[in-house]
């Protein structure tokens, strides 16, 4: 396994980090293009990737340095020491937050299973994944019964104004109908996050974010 001794030696093998504006901490985005589950949903009139905000906006308006950096992350989660990077980049950094994934879903099994030992590679670090790959999300709690306690892996709903499913933790999207469980503020917040970190806390069964 490759020994990394500087950020920006781990930082280039990696592909570079996100770093949304509104939100407290790093994110790790990759191309819509792949999402497995969302690249469907994206033509399904009602669903939650109806309108992904990863392919309008500032995704959008910056698509030239976002895409290709997007791209790069995509091709280093299959390389042997993304691993030992990415934990290394966590923890040198001190990051206390993480997102994964800010654009972008879990391409694979092995792809979870990476993630899962990062976090546990990292104790001091509190990760949070949507995700709408059910698929890899059952056959890990199948295999090993829960996920690392500092890694929160939040299933998302198919459908705006639907329930996600029988998972401990889960996020919604509201349009028609009241929001399920805990309401996120970034909506009255200049959509930031700002002192709020409910996606973060295991305690919230459900986040539900605001249709826009």
């Amino acid at each position: 396994m490759k020994q990394f001794k500087t950020i920006k030696e781990a930082t280039q093998f990696v592909g570079g980090l996100s770093e949304p504006s509104k939100m407290p901490c790093y994110s790790y985005g990759l191309p819509i293009s792949h999402c497995i589950t969302g690249s469907k949903l994206v033509n399904i009139k009602g669903s939650s990737c109806e309108f992904c905000y990863a392919g309008r906006g500032f995704y959008h308006a910056y698509a030239y340095t976002i895409k290709p950096a997007q791209q790069r992350r995509l091709e280093s989660i299959s390389k042997p020491d993304w691993v030992s990077a990415m934990s290394f980049l966590v923890n040198r950094k001190e990051m206390a937050y993480f997102r994964w994934h800010d654009a972008g879903d879990l391409q694979s099994f092995q792809h979870l299973l990476s993630i899962v030992q990062i976090a546990e590679n990292c104790p001091n670090t509190v990760f949070w994944m949507p995700t709408r790959e059910k698929k890899f999300v059952n056959q890990f709690l199948n295999a090993f019964g829960k996920f690392p306690k500092n890694l929160i892996v939040r299933v998302s709903a198919t459908m705006r104004d639907e329930k996600a499913g029988d998972y401990k933790n889960t996020s919604t999207i509201h349009e028609h109908k009241k929001p399920i469980g805990f309401a996120c503020k970034a909506a009255e917040n200049n959509n930031e996050c700002g002192e709020c970190r409910a996606c973060w806390d295991p305690k919230i069964k459900n986040i539900s974010y605001k249709f826009h």
